[in-house]
């Protein structure tokens, strides 16, 4: 699931100097312009999904924890143009290029990148002011693969000094009681992030993204592979069962998105499923 498979290239520019190093790319069906590096993390398909689970609301305020270079972020305050969004990311770079992105789709009042780290938040995002935290952290343990030889992707892909229940506390301590906590990781480490909300968040739900429809079967049947990304949302300090959703097939027996997929990753659509139940 790479870039490739929503962003279309942005109309030909001249290129300057400071610009060498990244590129323009179109995403949810060319309606966000998005510059990120052209070598390192490139935005796939996960911070799409992700912030289509974000059950936001006119008026209310959304936090992007590790927001890179603001796709999630973007793709959030498109489909609710009255839902202020901010943003927190590590890496210098990044950050310059998410505000860049915010001005250049006409958002730098509704997106707001801040340097930081979730393991010092900034006092203002530590009030508990947010309604809907969200985050696409580092999937993989520190030391679980050998790090990608491009730094901003090693940072991306494996985590560094903040481990997964920083980011679970880091997401809590900024969400007001009742906020959607919201989640996008690894199947196989779906019981430490369930652990990691256990007593903090409750009324979890849990939406598998299966990878493809079985052989022979409509768009819609699960069990062609199984799941290796989840979608997890809480609210914090509620209490109440976790449920397990029927999720979204990404793509059909032939390889293409499933309509259910497309609607949200090329026409910005809500998943439903998350918000109805969240």
């Amino acid at each position: 699931m790479t870039a490739a498979d929503v962003a279309a290239p942005a109309e030909a520019r001249p290129e300057t100097r400071s610009e060498a190093a990244t590129s323009e790319d179109r995403i949810l069906g060319g309606r966000l312009r998005l510059r990120q590096p052209r070598k390192g993390y490139r935005v796939a398909i996960d911070p799409l999904l992700l912030a289509a689970a974000v059950p936001a609301r006119p008026g209310e305020r959304a936090l992007d924890l590790g927001c890179g270079v603001g796709a999630a972020a973007l793709c959030l305050a498109f489909r609710m143009p009255d839902v202020l969004v901010d943003g927190l990311e590590l890496q210098p770079a990044l950050v310059a290029l998410a505000r860049e992105n915010a001005a250049l789709n006409g958002m730098a009042d509704r997106f707001a990148p801040s340097l930081g780290d979730v393991l010092a938040l900034p006092s203002s995002m530590r009030d508990g002011g947010y309604d809907h935290v969200f985050c696409n952290p580092p999937y993989l343990m520190q030391g679980a693969a050998k790090a990608a030889a491009d730094q901003s992707r090693a940072l991306a892909d494996q985590e560094g000094a903040a481990r997964l229940a920083d980011w679970v506390a880091a997401a809590l301590s900024a969400a007001r009681r009742g906020a959607t906590i919201t989640f996008i990781h690894r199947a196989d480490r779906l019981d430490e992030l369930l652990a990691l909300l256990q007593g903090r968040a409750g009324g979890t739900a849990i939406f598998p993204l299966w990878p493809k429809a079985g052989p022979g079967a409509g768009a819609e049947t699960r069990g062609g592979k199984p799941a290796k990304r989840v979608i997890v949302q809480a609210r914090k300090g509620k209490a109440g069962p976790a449920r397990l959703l029927p999720g979204l097939v990404l793509h059909d027996a032939g390889g293409a998105y499933t309509p259910a997929a497309e609607s949200v990753l090329r026409d910005g659509e809500a998943l439903c499923p998350v918000r109805r139940h969240g």
